[in-house]
């Protein structure tokens, strides 16, 4: 029986951001400006470590694919927000529902390990300088890249395949701005056991594993930076990584903020609210968090601008 037709609903509605009238055409405009400025912000990275030859090293080569993995991330969910501001029913189809579901789990998965990979070439970086050549080769580069994805892929397919399994009734009205696999399960009218089951193992493997990896990480480097002797020689070493320990703080802790907190301290509103920061606010503010402090990119933009590019 083919997927689609083990569901009595062909379509669901999403309920939106906020149902409060006065709030429909303020908010529009500002999640309008926040999308534009995030892809024309992750278009001019990854455009401007394309361009500039002295940025073709690990560090921007994840930083290149952090930023594609951040714009197709917020075009996932924006359009469908923009519409939901304009209409009275924001209207979804099944496949198009299930279809938002999987790149939502996919590129959200992929921003995790994409953070991990650029935590290990910190890493290396600092507490290994000598080795960095070697254990950030090319081929290494590649595989880390790869293995993010094969990873977000495996993750997403294991999530969307449980959802798809399910038999939703009568009950259509998804109370999120996209299709988000806990408000999915709320409206089954089958035993969601394996759902439950396999969200548990996903959230063990995509998302502790990376975040432990990255606190070890950042324990070995905190730990080098503490033994350099030189005040200067501190601070320059520890300003090459802030970046990254900003962005995978804003990343991680948005995302726990919004799904581990206990059902009773915050309402679906205020899950919807914070919600909105990792999937609109991160990628905007990614860009910014790695070009306004870093002097190389800041560089290269002064060489595009004058037309010298190498």
């Amino acid at each position: 029986m083919p997927a689609e037709n083990a569901s009595l609903v062909t379509e669901f509605i999403l309920m939106g951001l906020t149902d409060s009238p006065y709030l429909q055409l303020p908010l529009f405009f500002l999640i309008l400006l926040m999308y534009v400025v995030t892809v024309l912000g992750n278009l001019g990275l990854i455009t401007l470590i394309l361009l500039n030859s002295h940025l073709h090293m690990p560090m921007y080569f994840f930083l290149l694919n952090l930023s594609f993995i951040d714009l197709c991330y917020s075009s996932v969910f924006t359009p469908k927000m923009l519409i939901n501001f304009t209409s009275k029913r924001n209207i979804i189809s099944y496949r198009g529902c299930m279809t938002q579901l999987f790149f939502f789990c996919d590129f959200g998965i992929s921003e995790c390990y994409m953070l991990t990979s650029m935590a290990y070439d910190r890493y290396v970086a600092i507490c290994n300088p000598l080795l960095y050549n070697v254990a950030m080769s090319p081929k290494v580069c590649s595989i880390l890249m790869l293995g993010s994805y094969l990873m977000a892929f495996s993750g997403a397919m294991a999530n969307t395949g449980c959802v798809l399994r399910l038999t939703f009734c009568d009950a259509n009205t998804v109370n999120h701005y996209f299709c988000d696999i806990l408000p999915l399960l709320h409206l089954s009218c089958s035993s969601t056991y394996v759902n439950e089951l396999v969200i548990f193992i996903s959230v063990g493997i995509d998302i502790i594993v990376p975040s432990v990896t990255i606190f070890v990480s950042y324990g070995f480097i905190l730990s080098s930076i503490l033994r350099i002797s030189s005040p200067e020689g501190r601070s320059k070493t520890f300003s090459t990584c802030s970046s990254h320990i900003f962005a995978v703080s804003l990343y991680f802790g948005s995302g726990a903020f919004a799904y581990l907190q206990p059902s009773s301290v915050g309402s679906m509103g205020e899950g919807k609210i914070s919600s909105v920061f990792y999937t609109n606010v991160v990628p905007l503010m990614n860009p910014f968090i790695y070009s306004l402090r870093n002097k190389d990119v800041k560089f290269a933009l002064r060489k595009t601008r004058s037309g010298r590019t190498f």
